[in-house]
This record gives C-alpha cells, structure tokens and sequence, in this order.
C-alpha cells in the first residue's frame, strides 16, 4: 500500500509522518457508496438489496464488487453483518461499541440492545469449561409492534 492509499476509517501516523490506514482498507469511489447507502437506514440489507438500491441511485457497480467491498468491510469491523436465517448475510451500520440485535423478520427494522445478563452467562459458561478469550453473537428476531399492528 503506498503512503497515498486512504481508507474509510481512522488513520494513525507511522514513524516517519505519513498516515496509514488503521485497517488497511483502502478507500475508493464503490467503497464510499455502499457506505453511504448503508448509512440511510437502520435495518439490515442484503448486497442484492444494496446493489438494487446503488444501481436505482445511478452507481455502476457490480454485485460482485458490492459483495467484496460489504465483506472487506464487515472484516475490518466497520459495519455488522449477520445471518438472516435463509442462508443470507445482511450489513448495517452499527455502533462501535459490542451490542446485540433485535431484528424484525417481516420489516427488517432493527434495534440495538446492551445485554449485561448475556455478557455475564457467557463469561460465566467460559470460565467453567476453562474457556478464555471468547467471543460471542446474540441476535434475536421476533416481529416489530409496527408489524404485529398491521397484521
């Protein structure tokens, strides 16, 4: 990566003065799309829903890139992708700080909740199995009040 590569995210300077990108991630024009059409709303969205709603914007890019780009930035810990129970990966935008989902299975609207009760069963489930160092997803999906009043 040359000293001139950008990335999305924070950047930390080296020894010698020049920026470098926190995660490595360089930054381009298809990369700050899907960015920006992951930040006009709070549900998750597939890469199929992303790229209809980028091409319905005027963006030409391709699906394979918008795939590429949401799982470089899922890795890199920019936004949170999650199983939706059909076999799908769905993104949003997320906090940054470690949350769980309520997830609405007929709108998508989603909710993010701090869980000390999780936090501490899992940590308690660790130790006693001699586990360290865990990590942990809890989502949970039920219908949204919105949903369940218009039934």
């Amino acid at each position: 990566m040359s000293s001139t590569d950008t990335t999305d995210n924070a950047a930390t300077t080296d020894t010698t003065g020049r920026e470098r990108p926190v995660t490595g991630i360089r930054s381009t024009r298809q990369r700050a799309a899907i960015a920006d059409a992951l930040s006009e709303g709070d549900d998750f969205r597939s890469a199929q829903e992303l790229h209809e709603q980028l091409k319905a914007r005027g963006e030409s890019i391709g699906l394979t890139t918008v795939y590429r780009n949401l799982q470089a930035l899922s890795q890199a810990g920019q936004i949170d992708a999650l199983w939706d129970g059909s076999g799908e990966m769905r993104y949003r935008n997320c906090s940054s700080v470690h949350h769980h989902h309520l997830v609405c299975r007929v709108c998508g609207t989603t909710v993010e909740v701090q869980a000390d009760p999780v936090e501490r069963w899992a940590s308690k489930i660790a130790a006693e199995h001699g586990f360290s160092d865990i990590h942990h997803t809890v989502e949970v999906f039920g219908v949204c009040a919105d949903c369940r009043a218009a039934r």
